[in-house]
């Protein structure tokens, strides 16, 4: 394999995921973007352990037909004790084994032999990794005399306040205290300090040595963001100016072109059916992500919460041994759809009957919704949730939270976050999607941003241009290395 790949003229760039489909996906995404763009000179191949190689070829079969050429290739996954064998995945793992997995999955004694030996046989050009890889795979990468650029699954915004926060030394863990991010550009931004990630909160005890070390990595590498420049280009300019990386490449939303919904008729998925028979905006639509998990006290209280508040829903939950509350079914009736597991959330948010969008703050959904052009309302729930809620809320001003502020403890950690009471939700649902209410207003400014999401990765626009200097900034690495061999 490594002699065939030397032997190409393409250039050969492999992309390392995390082990979860929030991750997997948009570097798939990428995979195939980088690809299309420059079919003559690119070939991707996406890396990733057996069991998530499924989500890979899954995501590619929904592109449409191209020449593009993207390669799945896969690595085994270690062995570890107390994790069954398959589960490599943080997105569909049980919440009893999602440490060991985690734990697992960012250990370099355990997962850098055979990511290694994958890269070494594939002979790659460049490597496009994950933040969680990247401190060795960029140590990989150098031993080879390639590039390794990092890419990081949550927008600019979020990487430059979590940047800021945990350079200042300000955060202090302590009952009631709250921290604003330093040095930042638009609104000032504060939030209390049970919404910031755990390595914020609690940060790891890192050999001084050793982060000295990842620093420098970090400045002697790109950084990809999953991002267009008319969305953050004030947070852009100034995570330029940190120097905190060598360049930023804006890329995104990766998740575009985005391929219109099936039509009656086709197999399609029974809830566009149903969404078929709702007036145009009157719908809720609630999704919480792959990586969040509520309690049955919660989902109880959302149910009814729901209920309450007189507004048709389409309810995505993925806790499939739960139950609604006795009766509850039969109460709602045809108003509102529940969905175990998986659904069509592309298509959801695409149909006109769908008026608002009640979301974790994953940065994915994040982008669907500005694509499309549909409002949110905010509930975010772990890591950098809470931090791109405000970027929503209140920079760019197309949602609102879902439970107002002061009204309850809200937390990263599930054991702290108090219970959202269905008269809250059921409020604000209602006012939300009230005629001539909060809805209306923000669908009007997130459809100023659609247009602008689509024009970033047309031909010629910001994020197209930017994945040709990427393939081109590859090319130039490419043939000073060769140029320095022959040299």
């Amino acid at each position: 394999m490594a002699s065939a790949a030397k032997q190409s003229k393409k250039l050969r760039i492999l992309l390392m995921p995390f082990l979860a489909t929030s991750h997997i996906l948009p570097l798939t995404d990428l995979a195939f973007h980088l690809a299309a763009v420059r079919p003559d000179d690119v070939e991707a191949i996406v890396a990733v352990t057996v069991a998530n190689a499924p989500i890979v070829q899954s995501a590619l079969a929904r592109r449409e037909p191209s020449h593009a050429s993207v390669e799945v290739a896969t690595y085994a996954f270690p062995e570890v004790d107390g994790l069954p064998p398959g589960v490599e995945n943080m997105s569909t793992v049980k919440a009893a084994d999602s440490w060991r997995l985690e734990v697992a999955s960012t250990d370099e004694a355990l997962m850098r032999p055979a990511q290694e030996s994958l890269i070494r046989e594939s002979s790659p050009d460049a490597i496009i990794s994950d933040l969680h890889f990247f401190r060795w795979n960029s140590g990989i990468a150098a031993e080879l005399g390639i590039p390794c650029v990092l890419f990081n699954v949550v927008g600019i915004f979020t990487t430059l306040a979590t940047w800021r926060l945990a350079l200042s030394g300000n955060v202090k863990d302590t009952p009631g205290s709250s921290v604003t991010v330093p040095e930042f550009p638009g609104p000032e931004i504060s939030l209390p300090v049970t919404e910031l990630s755990e390595f914020l909160r609690n940060p790891p005890v890192f050999d001084q040595n050793a982060g000295a070390q990842f620093a420098m990595q970090l400045k002697r590498c790109g950084f990809i963001s999953n991002t267009f420049i008319d969305l953050e280009h004030d947070y852009c300019e100034s995570y330029a100016d940190s120097g905190y990386v060598k360049r930023t490449y804006c890329v995104g939303p990766l998740s575009l072109p985005i391929a219109p919904p099936a039509r009656a008729g086709t197999g399609r998925s029974a809830c566009l059916d149903w969404l078929d028979t709702k007036p145009t905006h009157s719908v809720v639509y609630l999704c919480f992500g792959s990586l969040t998990n509520l309690s049955d006290a919660q989902l109880n209280e959302l149910a009814l919460g729901l209920e309450a508040s007189g507004v048709p829903f389409l309810w995505v939950v993925r806790v499939k041994t739960w139950e609604p509350p006795v009766g509850w079914k039969d109460r709602v009736g045809n108003r509102g759809m529940v969905i175990m597991g998986w659904a069509p959330q592309t298509d959801i948010l695409q149909h006109p009957a769908v008026g608002a969008f009640v979301t974790q703050c994953g940065w994915n959904s994040v982008l669907e919704t500005i694509a499309i052009g549909v409002p949110v309302l905010t509930w975010p729930m772990v890591y950098e949730q809470f931090i791109t809620e405000r970027f929503l809320t209140q920079v760019l001003q197309f949602g609102e939270r879902l439970w107002p502020e002061g009204a309850g403890l809200r937390s990263t950690r599930y054991v702290e976050h108090d219970v959202i009471p269905a008269k809250a939700i059921a409020q604000s649902v209602a006012k939300f999607m009230e005629h001539g209410g909060a809805a209306e207003a923000a669908r009007r400014r997130v459809m100023e941003l659609s247009p602008k999401a689509h024009a970033a990765m047309a031909e010629g626009g910001t994020s197209n241009r930017d994945l040709h200097q990427l393939i081109d900034d590859f090319i130039g690495a490419r043939a000073s290395a060769v140029g320095t061999t022959m040299s």
